[in-house]
C-alpha cells in the first residue's frame, strides 16, 4: 500500500468522523461546566478528560462523587461503564491486530463509541483493505472527537456556570448515544440486551450510588448472550 493510499484512508476517516463534533462539543462543554460546579478545579477537570477520554465514564464517576460514594465504588462504576471498550477492542482486533504496537497503543487510548461505530462499519464494507489503510482510517475518524473533546472540556471548565442554562447542552448526551448505538442493534440478541438494560435501570433507579446500573449492565449481558445462544442452537 502506498503512502498516498494510506493518506486517502486517513482523510476518509476524518470526513466520516467529523459529524460527531456536533455531539462532542456540547457533551464536553456540559462535562466541564458540571465538573467545576461539583468542586473540581480547572486542572482536575482537564486531567480527567485527558487521562480518561471517556465521556460516559467521566459523567458516571462525577455523579458518584457528587453522591459522596466511596472511592472504590467511583472507580468501579467508571470501569463498569467502560467495560464495553473491551468488547470494542475484541471486535477491532482482527482488523488492527497486525498494526505496530505503538499504533495499537494510541488506538486503544483514543477508542470511543463513535470512533468504533464509524470504523467497524468501514471495515465491514471494505474487509480486504490492508492493515495500514485500516489504522489510517481509524486515526482519521478519531481525530475530530479526540481534539474537540479536549477543546470543549477546556471551554466548559473555563466558562463554568456562565454557560446559559437555556442552551440545554444536556440534550447532546442521550442523542449522541442514540445516534451511535441505534444502527448497531442489528440482531434480536442486541435488542434484548438493550431493552433489558433500560427496563432494569428504570426499575432499580431508587438504589443509591446508581447501583442499579451495575445490575442492569450485568443482566443485559446475560440476556443478550442467552438469546444469541438459543438462536444459534436452533439454527444448528
Amino acid at each position: 500500500m502506498t503512502a498516498a493510499t494510506t493518506k486517502t484512508d486517513f482523510w476518509r476517516g476524518l470526513r466520516d468522523g467529523s459529524p460527531f463534533i456536533l455531539a462532542v462539543m456540547p457533551f464536553g462543554l456540559l462535562f466541564g461546566a458540571i465538573a467545576t460546579e461539583a468542586g473540581l478545579d480547572f486542572f482536575q477537570v482537564m486531567s480527567m478528560s485527558i487521562l480518561v477520554i471517556a465521556g460516559a465514564a467521566q459523567f458516571t464517576a462525577l455523579a458518584q462523587m457528587q453522591d459522596a460514594a466511596p472511592v472504590a465504588l467511583v472507580i468501579a462504576a467508571a470501569l463498569m461503564v467502560n467495560m464495553r471498550m473491551a468488547m470494542y477492542s475484541a471486535s477491532l482486533a482482527p482488523h488492527l491486530g497486525a498494526a505496530p504496537l505503538w499504533q495499537r497503543a494510541i488506538a486503544a487510548y483514543i477508542l470511543v463509541d463513535n470512533t468504533y461505530a464509524v470504523s467497524i462499519s468501514e471495515y465491514e464494507r471494505n474487509p480486504d483493505n490492508a492493515t495500514a489503510g485500516k489504522i489510517a482510517y481509524y486515526f482519521g475518524s478519531a481525530v475530530p472527537s479526540w481534539v474537540f473533546w479536549y477543546f470543549s472540556t477546556f471551554l466548559g471548565a473555563y466558562l463554568g456556570q456562565s454557560i446559559p442554562p437555556e442552551w440545554a447542552l444536556d440534550f447532546a448526551v442521550p442523542i449522541a448515544f442514540i445516534a451511535i448505538f441505534a444502527p448497531l442493534l442489528r440482531t434480536i440478541a442486541h435488542v434484548a440486551a438493550a431493552l433489558t438494560s433500560i427496563v432494569v435501570t428504570l426499575i432499580l433507579a431508587f438504589l443509591p450510588y446508581s447501583i442499579g446500573l451495575f445490575i442492569a449492565a450485568g443482566l443485559a449481558m446475560v440476556v443478550g448472550a442467552e438469546v444469541e445462544r438459543r438462536i444459534l442452537r436452533r439454527t444448528l
